[in-house]
């Protein structure tokens, strides 16, 4: 089977208190419509878990008017580590995530008005287009990014889902070697060197950077149009040496923990991400002697997930999804494994989640 890349799934944030975290999530930014909710044991991820399974919840939640979701993620066996440093900007690691908004005032009048931490005015970035930077309870920066991307359903958020993330790196040329040769972020829409005003009022925004914009060209696969196109900006500080952000510390502690991507092809990337230096760490259905992959359970949903680090160690998903709920209290499931790889769901499939919104 060929191997596709259907878009961003969804970013990890790991929180004190998961339903506190969603509530937040689901009224300030519209993220209000899970896909799974699901208590249990993280027995997969013993290498970056000191060793040992822990139990933990974890909800992924979805904007309908687009964009990547949200894997919002608490620890119950352990207190949750945060980092031992105030991260500055061009540290290493997922250090924003870029939300989209269609209108940019109205987004910063309404985050605003609910007294959220405003960190940057609205600004110009290096490629022209406008944002501004928030922090949500757990001083996870955003980045709320205007965009004429059209939405997939109209809602009545001011915003829509993840378009991408900010990742701090230590040598530029590796990490776009990366990004493009496994991920396919082949185009380079801006590469700029210097200080720059938008990141100004962020902490250690004063410095000096070499900032470098990366997308793709079309995406397919069943939830493509979900989660439609992205982009992924590495910042490199070049007068400091960076702090690594997860260093001594669990994945699932506190901060932005993976960079998840929707899949098909799980094999065929398996040997791709071996072939250009950065094999699976964690593979939940090691391939067999016959050539076969089996499924992994997670909650209501079910299929098979892996991950690579890029070259500074940042944590990358990639999940091949075989079971999904669309409607829960229906019994709707989706299996993917019975449709052609390239070909995205129906709209009215899609946005059929909508009625499992949260109250």
């Amino acid at each position: 089977m060929e191997f596709i890349i259907s878009g961003i799934q969804q970013i990890g944030i790991g929180v004190p208190d998961v339903y506190q975290a969603w509530e937040w999530y689901a009224k300030t930014l519209g993220f209000d419509v899970p896909v799974f909710d699901d208590p249990g044991t993280a027995d997969k991820m013993l290498v970056y878990t000191g060793g040992k399974p822990h139990k933990r919840h974890a909800v992924l939640a979805v904007n309908m008017q687009g964009g990547g979701g949200l894997e919002i993620w608490q620890y119950t066996s352990r207190v949750p580590v945060k980092p031992s440093f105030k991260l500055q900007a061009g540290d290493i690691g997922i250090y924003a995530i870029k939300i989209k908004t269609k209108d940019i005032q109205n987004a910063f009048q309404k985050l605003t008005a609910e007294q959220c931490r405003i960190l940057t005015k609205i600004t110009d970035t290096p490629d022209g287009g406008k944002a501004f930077y928030v922090s949500d309870p757990y001083d996870n920066l955003l980045c709320i990014e205007e965009t004429t991307l059209q939405n997939f359903m109209d809602t009545s958020s001011v915003n829509g889902g993840a378009i991408g993330v900010v990742i701090g790196v230590s040598e530029m040329g590796a990490s776009i070697d990366f990004y493009r040769e496994i991920l396919g972020y082949d185009t380079i829409l801006y590469d700029k060197s210097g200080i720059f005003s938008d990141l100004r009022t962020l902490p250690g925004g004063t410095g000096s950077f070499r900032r470098v914009l990366l997308t793709h060209h079309h995406r397919c696969g069943a939830f493509s149009r979900l989660m439609g196109p992205s982009r992924i900006e590495l910042i490199e500080a070049l007068d400091r040496t960076p702090e690594k952000i997860f260093e001594g510390r669990y994945w699932g502690d506190l901060g932005f923990i993976h960079l998840c991507f929707d899949i098909t092809g799980m094999s065929k990337l398996r040997s791709l991400c071996a072939e250009k230096g950065h094999p699976f760490t964690v593979d939940s259905n090691p391939e067999t002697a016959d050539g076969k992959n089996g499924t992994f359970n997670m909650g209501e949903a079910a299929g098979h997930f892996s991950y690579c680090e890029d070259p500074d160690g940042t944590l990358i998903e990639f999940v091949e999804t075989h079971k999904v709920p669309i409607i829960k209290k229906m019994g709707w499931f989706i299996d993917l494994r019975k449709r052609a790889p390239k070909k995205p769901l129906p709209d009215f499939i899609l946005k059929a989640l909508r009625f499992n919104r949260k109250k």
